[in-house]
């Protein structure tokens, strides 16, 4: 019996009949976000309070017995499903009553400094940015230190905030090999500057800017930057890159050179011009080319005023700003 397809009573004889949480929890954290859903006690029927805060109690111990749990100083962090791979964790949902978030352990004890390097950015885009752009980055929910019970070995990692409905500009690429719409791009490439230029702004150099970390919302025009374990200060020396990437990133981080705004500009440009390849209007290749020149000291180095350049060259192109709806394929 799905539990998306059952009765409040139905819900409670399910969570109340059994011992197994695999009989509960058949599609993992998704039969339990909607059993809390159906038993929840502010959503009960009436005069069925008492029932649903015994079943939602038995709910969580059912999901706390099928799963690892962690506490925190301000969160019991129930750790589910696996969510995604990245390049140094894989992601897995993690519940506390109804919070959702995604927990970000190192596989690598070692790449520690780099999962406290995330949870430094994130803090400081908070202290520091400008609130109205908020949205640009996954919010930092939580910080877990987890010690491995075999082995003693402590990994420390974020809780971050789930962006549901978003899509890497890696899965926009595959929907499109022969390139994107530059028009589409467009907003793309606008909003990547804002959420770095907010960045900047709060002092913070992403140091990653790569199809795989750069999220959008199709629907809504939303976009979001993502992995900030491999930002530093501006000045500082980017200690760590994804090697399958190396020809994307501006020559003074391989060189072990201080990253600049300029680096993220560099790596901003040339990701959106490769998503929309030959089909680049000469204009914006030239834009471009101008963000990726070899010397950092060359480059453009404030986002904002390089937006306002990009907002020109595009009136020039396409005339004003229009709303452009943008779809993938299912």
């Amino acid at each position: 019996m799905k539990p998306g397809t059952i009765s409040f009573d139905e819900a409670v004889a399910l969570v109340q009949g059994t011992d197994d949480p695999a009989e509960v929890f058949v599609d993992g954290v998704t039969s339990y976000r909607r059993l809390v859903r159906i038993l929840h006690p502010d959503v009960a029927p009436v005069g069925r309070t008492a029932a649903a805060t015994a079943a939602t109690a038995r709910l969580a111990a059912l999901w706390a017995a099928k799963t690892p749990v962690l506490q925190t100083r301000r969160h019991r962090w129930v750790v589910g499903d696996g969510y995604a791979t990245g390049d140094l964790a894989t992601l897995r949902e993690v519940t506390d009553g109804d919070l959702y978030g995604l927990l970000k352990l190192p596989r690598d004890p070692a790449d520690g400094d780099l999962a406290r390097a995330e949870i430094d950015a994130l803090a400081r885009l908070v202290a520091e940015g400008d609130p109205r752009h908020r949205a640009y980055a996954p919010r930092l929910l939580d910080t877990v230190v987890h010690d491995e019970p075999a082995t003693g070995v402590r990994r420390t990692g974020p809780v971050l905030e789930r962006l549901d409905g978003f899509v890497s500009l890696a899965e926009v690429a595959r929907h499109h090999p022969d390139g994107l719409d530059p028009r589409d791009a467009a907003w793309m490439w606008r909003r990547l500057l804002v959420g770095l230029g907010w960045a900047h702004r709060a002092g913070v150099v992403h140091g990653a800017v790569l199809p795989e970390h750069v999220l959008i919302h199709p629907a809504a025009h939303g976009l979001a930057l993502v992995d900030w374990c491999y930002s530093v200060r501006p000045g500082d020396r980017i200690t760590a890159i994804v090697a399958r990437h190396r020809d994307r990133y501006p020559p003074e981080v391989p060189a072990r050179r201080p990253a600049t705004p300029a680096t993220d500009l560099y790596a901003a440009a040339d990701l959106m011009a490769r998503l929309v390849g030959p089909r680049l209007p000469a204009p914006l290749r030239r834009f471009a080319d101008g963000c990726r020149l070899d010397r950092p000291t060359m480059r453009p180095d404030d986002a904002w005023r390089l937006l306002a350049e990009l907002d020109d060259l595009l009136h020039d192109l396409y005339g004003p700003r229009r709303f452009r709806p943008f779809t993938l394929p299912a």
